[in-house]
């Protein structure tokens, strides 16, 4: 015997409008539900079927299953009215102003698909006006996908907030738990952390907090970024800030601030700023109309976007710079002299040390290294900081190593380099800094060799040779290997991976066109090459592109352009703060 079993698509929502309908025309109606003192005639089986609680009370055990009235003292009568109107139609209506009531009359009478409805209006329609109620309504009925939404709404938004008035958008009266999942939050795009500090003792003095929570709020605050002027000013009027834990975290950042030189080691969450993005700071070098510039650009290579970043101390070429706890030093190169006229008369080299901190915008003189250096390499091991080789004049070339230990803003002299040498690339590997190339003792031509030298055993051993030559060229260690891509004046456009576990070296796909005199710098296992020259009709013309090198695919795409030919900057990798903070 066979059968058919077939599916009615429109049965379920008939049966759902011939209950509206009986409900509309007071047909058949068994329960009269109260609210507010509102009248509410209602079918017992559909509200058995559509909430837990209804379910719950109309069993044959208790008492309100016989009774034809049942007052409801908690939800009001707009709540259980949306409520009803979603049981016997589907259909939720929401606003602002009858959300608090509707949540409610859902969460008590557990409709829990009303629930989730409202909390699918709150994560969608979150504004700067609303945002701080809505995480006050998720926090207070325990809805963990709103109350996330709503935090993390405020945190990426907290600028344009603190711009508005805080009264008007309730940042007054926010919700405890939302207060600290925002101060805890990385992603806060343009927010001082006094602005922060500010808003915080603000609330706290107009919510009321035992000791322990005040400063369980408190200690989310990164004192290490707040002016150390402004700091002791807060500390000395704001009784909550002079607790014992909190005045312990204020002096440790007072003592930060103390220290100087020694900032860059003593780093922590207290001193880290709150920027999801590291940016690309492009340092030096000029361009072909101005000549060698001061100023200093930040580039967004998510948002492929160029800003002014800050200024040099000096014009300066074939320098150096490193990273070290977020701070930026640039050491070294040749800098241009000018005289009374305004002309350049030469460029010098020098020895001299900056540190670029972007937490304040500022820059300090460093320890000047021991020789005075151009065209050499540098790189940062373990908190310190290695120059290596270079030349101190046309005629000068250095087989020096010298080391900065940056708790005592000292240089040391370190092993020798195996002969003189100016020219050459740097990366770090495991510990282990590679060279390769440059022009060596007595030779007018680009080398071949490579050499790596171990921190721990501080020797200088040759590793296999490059199979081309190369001067002034880059270096970068990406994924377990190692690439030197081209230098000046190569007569191939080919770049070269290093495995430092074979000591192998291999070819791989050339740039279409020759580039030296560029920037170099690792984003997330892309390597980008930034401006530099290229030859041209016999001429040596500035170019804008980035370029962008895929090492999985082994392949070249123009990432975006400079703002204006840009050749000879050093890259490094930063945190910033948003430039347009309130």
């Amino acid at each position: 015997m066979s059968y058919f079993l077939v599916l009615s698509k429109t049965h379920g929502e008939t049966v759902l409008a011939q209950y509206q309908r009986l409900r509309a025309d007071k047909l058949l109606c068994d329960i009269v539900l109260v609210a507010g003192g509102t009248e509410f005639p209602a079918h017992r089986s559909l509200l058995a079927c559509s909430s837990d609680y209804f379910r719950s009370l109309f069993k044959d055990y208790t008492r309100e299953s016989k009774a034809s009235l049942i007052k409801l003292q908690v939800v009001t009568a707009t709540g259980l009215q949306h409520i009803l109107d979603f049981i016997y139609t589907s259909w939720l209506s929401l606003s602002p102003d009858t959300l608090e009531d509707t949540l409610e009359a859902a969460s008590y009478l557990q409709v829990l698909e009303a629930i989730q409805l409202c909390s699918q209006y709150m994560i969608s329609n979150l504004t700067l006006e609303n945002c701080c109620f809505f995480a006050n309504v998720a926090s207070k009925y325990g809805i963990g996908d709103a109350l996330s939404a709503a935090n993390r709404y405020i945190s990426s938004k907290f600028r344009e907030l603190l711009l508005c008035n805080v009264d008007s958008v309730g940042l007054l009266e926010l919700n405890t738990e939302s207060l600290m999942d925002v101060l805890d939050s990385e992603g806060m795009p343009g927010v001082r952390e006094l602005s922060l500090l500010a808003l915080v003792l603000e609330w706290l003095r107009n919510n009321k907090l035992s000791a322990v929570k005040s400063n369980l709020i408190l200690s989310k605050i990164r004192y290490g970024l707040i002016p150390v002027e402004e700091l002791t000013n807060l500390y000395s009027t704001h009784e909550s800030l002079q607790t014992p834990f909190i005045k312990s975290l204020i002096l440790k950042a007072m003592n930060y601030h103390s220290l100087g030189h020694q900032q860059p080691l003593i780093q922590s969450t207290q001193t880290t700023l709150r920027s999801q993005r590291t940016h690309v700071a492009l340092v030096g070098g000029g361009t072909q109309m101005d000549g060698l510039v001061r100023e200093v650009l930040a580039f967004d290579p998510y948002l492929k976007k160029f800003r002014s970043l800050t200024e040099l101390k000096v014009k300066v070429q074939n320098h150096c710079v490193c990273v070290v706890g977020n701070f930026l030093y640039v050491l070294g190169g040749e800098a241009i002299e000018i005289n009374e006229n305004g002309k350049v008369v030469t460029t010098v080299v020098n020895n001299q040390v900056y540190r670029y901190d972007p937490r304040f915008n500022r820059w300090a003189e460093a320890a000047g290294m021991l020789e005075r250096r151009a065209q050499f390499a540098c790189c940062a091991v373990d908190g310190r900081i290695f120059a290596i080789g270079g030349r101190s004049g046309i005629e000068s070339p250095h087989s020096s190593m010298e080391v900065y230990d940056i708790k005592t803003n000292t240089w040391q002299k370190a092993e020798h380099l195996p002969q003189k040498m100016h020219g050459h690339a740097c990366t770090v590997y495991r510990n282990t800094i590679y060279i390769s190339g440059g022009v060596h003792t007595n030779q007018r031509e680009s080398s071949r060799q490579v050499f790596k030298f171990n921190i721990l055993e501080r020797q200088w051993r040759p590793c296999a040779a490059m199979s081309i030559a190369r001067f002034s060229h880059q270096m970068a260690a990406v994924k377990d290997k190692i690439y030197t891509f081209l230098g000046m004046y190569e007569p191939f456009c080919d770049i070269e991976k290093y495995d430092p576990i074979e000591n192998q070296w291999t070819r791989l796909k050339p740039l279409l066109n020759d580039r030296f005199s560029y920037g170099l710098v690792v984003v997330e296992g892309s390597i980008l090459l930034i401006g530099g020259k290229k030859w041209h009709n016999a001429q040596e013309v500035s170019t804008p592109s980035v370029l962008e090198y895929d090492v999985d695919e082994d392949s070249w795409t123009e990432l975006c352009r400079l703002p204006r030919p840009l050749y000879g900057s050093q890259c490094a990798l930063l945190q910033l703060p948003d430039p347009t903070e309130p």
